[in-house]
């Protein structure tokens, strides 16, 4: 695994800020790490890429163990903090050769170059830092965190301060960069983690509540599937009573019936079946699932923000 936390624990004096958790990402993952504020995201994050100690438990990197081989694993992550700390008064291009110069980057001015390239930052590579939009001093932390080709990313907030399209550009960023890294990153906004991610791990008050695909977390509770199917008359519900994957149906207005089901897939070719047989013309049929909101909603008890 390329990340791997074992029932970490971190308290500031009485409070449990991370309370006992437990996950892994595989090379090649994209993963959203969710939660309302407060819940211990940043402080999860900052122990993995070693500026924080856990009161208990361990991260590991690649293997290896943030606390007993801190220098090795910083090597092989890449951070964006929240904060996204600068030097306002160093110009972009000056900025990234200082941070390749830190972490010893061979070729440093075409991987500078490079950097500016791929986080969109060409527009504005003349300028200091501190002459930049929030959007762009948010792609030179990217670049920053990216310009030594770290194993493991870790961003937390990547698109803060971002307009739509530079959303769009940063996702397809991150998007390629999942393909041969891992990358663990924190949002509020859900659509952008619907977007990328397939797996997503949500804690709250400090402890696990999730780590599942988005698909199964939208499905509902307990594996529970609903089917909704249309029909061109008014079905009788006997139609269905000996059909064994349905757990319950609902009459719906418009001639439609609700099934559930943990069962999806054979429910389908049994209901078109069954609609067959007592001549039942089916309109159409669609499966609902909950948004990522309402999961997050009902997982944490907060609005998402």
């Amino acid at each position: 695994m390329s990340i791997e936390v074992k029932h970490l624990l971190k308290v500031y004096d009485e409070q449990k800020a991370v309370n006992d958790i437990s996950f892994s990402v595989s090379r090649g993952e994209i993963v959203g790490f969710l939660g309302p504020n407060g819940a211990g995201k940043s402080t999860t994050m900052k122990i993995l890429t070693g500026y924080l100690r856990p009161t208990s438990g361990e991260a590991y990197i690649c293997g290896m163990s943030v606390s007993s081989h801190s220098p090795e694993t910083r090597k092989k992550t890449g951070y964006l903090p929240e904060s996204n700390p600068l030097y306002y008064d160093m110009y972009i291009r000056e900025y990234l050769g200082f941070m390749a110069d830190v972490h010893n980057v061979a070729n440093k001015k075409a991987a500078v170059e490079r950097m500016i390239d791929l986080v969109g930052l060409t527009p504005e590579k003349t300028k200091k830092i501190g002459q930049l939009s929030k959007g762009y001093k948010q792609r030179v932390g990217l670049a920053a965190a990216l310009i030594y080709d770290p194993e493991v990313l870790i961003l937390d907030e990547p698109t803060t301060g971002l307009d739509p399209n530079q959303i769009v550009e940063i996702r397809e960023v991150i998007r390629n960069l999942g393909r041969d890294k891992t990358v663990l990153f924190s949002s509020h906004i859900l659509q952008e983690v619907e977007a990328i991610c397939n797996r997503v791990i949500i804690i709250n008050k400090g402890e696990l509540v999730a780590d599942d695909t988005i698909a199964s977390l939208q499905s509902g509770n307990n594996g529970t599937h609903s089917i909704i199917v249309a029909f061109g008359e008014t079905p009788a519900l006997s139609v269905f009573d000996n059909i064994a994957e349905i757990i319950s149906v609902q009459a719906m207005p418009g001639n439609e019936l609700k099934f559930s089901t943990s069962r999806p897939e054979h429910l389908r070719k049994r209901i078109i079946e069954s609609s067959l047989e007592n001549n039942l013309n089916i309109v159409s049929m669609r499966s609902e699932t909950q948004s990522l909101e309402t999961v997050f909603k009902s997982l944490t008890g907060n609005n998402a923000d």
